[in-house]
C-alpha cells in the first residue's frame, strides 16, 4: 500500500490486541478463581479483596500462570504448545456437552421447584439439546476416524482426564461448602 510504517503500525496493533486479550483473560481467571472459592472449590486465601475491592491474590496467581506457560512456551515450544492447541477444540466441544446437559438437568429441576423462576423457556426443550449433544458426540466420533484430528482427539481425552481426576480427588478430599456459600447472591467484588 506504500504506508512507510506499516509494519509497525500492524505491530502496535498485534500487541494491543494481545494485551487486550490478556487484560481480559486475567479477569476472568480471577473472577472464576473467586467464584469458586465461594463454593469450597478454590482455596480460601483467594477470596480475600485488596481496600480497593480487588482479589488481588486471584489475579496474582492468574498471572504465575501466564508466566509458566510464557517459560513452558521457552522450554518446550513444540510440546507445550502444539499440546493446548491440539486439545483446545476437543476440550471445548467436552464443555459443550457438559453445558448442554446441565442445562437439561437444571430446567428440569427448576420445573419441578419453582417453574416462575423460569422467565425464558427454549424452544425445542428437550429435544433441541438432545440434538445438540448427538450432534457434538458425532463429531468427537468422527474425529477418531479423521487421521489429521486422532491427535487433538487424543490431547482433548488426556485433558479431560485429568480434569475427571481432579475433580474426584476435590469430591474425595476437600471440605463441603456450607449452605451460605452455595447461595447464589448477584453481588460484585466491592460488595463483599
Amino acid at each position: 500500500m506504500g504506508i512507510p510504517a506499516a509494519a509497525h503500525i500492524m505491530n502496535a496493533v498485534v500487541l494491543t490486541a494481545v494485551l487486550s486479550a490478556l487484560n481480559s483473560g486475567l479477569y476472568a481467571s480471577s473472577r472464576m478463581l473467586f467464584a469458586l472459592t465461594r463454593r469450597g472449590d478454590a482455596p480460601r486465601g483467594l477470596a480475600k479483596l485488596s481496600r480497593n475491592g480487588v482479589p488481588a491474590r486471584a489475579i496474582l496467581l492468574g498471572t504465575l500462570f501466564g508466566y509458566g506457560a510464557v517459560v513452558m512456551s521457552y522450554v518446550s515450544p513444540d510440546t507445550v504448545f502444539a499440546f493446548l492447541v491440539n486439545s483446545y477444540g476437543t476440550v471445548a466441544i467436552f464443555v459443550y456437552v457438559l453445558i448442554a446437559v446441565s442445562q437439561l438437568r437444571l430446567r428440569a429441576r427448576l420445573e419441578r421447584e419453582d417453574p416462575a423462576r423460569l422467565r425464558m423457556r427454549m424452544w425445542g426443550y428437550p429435544y433441541l439439546t438432545y440434538l445438540a449433544i448427538a450432534g457434538m458426540l458425532g463429531i468427537v466420533l468422527a474425529m477418531a476416524f479423521i487421521p489429521e484430528q486422532r491427535t487433538p482427539l487424543i490431547f482433548g481425552a488426556i485433558s479431560l482426564g485429568l480434569l475427571l481426576a481432579g475433580f474426584c480427588v476435590r469430591t474425595r478430599f476437600g471440605s463441603k461448602p456450607g449452605i451460605a456459600a452455595l447461595a447464589i447472591e448477584p453481588r460484585r467484588y466491592e460488595e463483599l
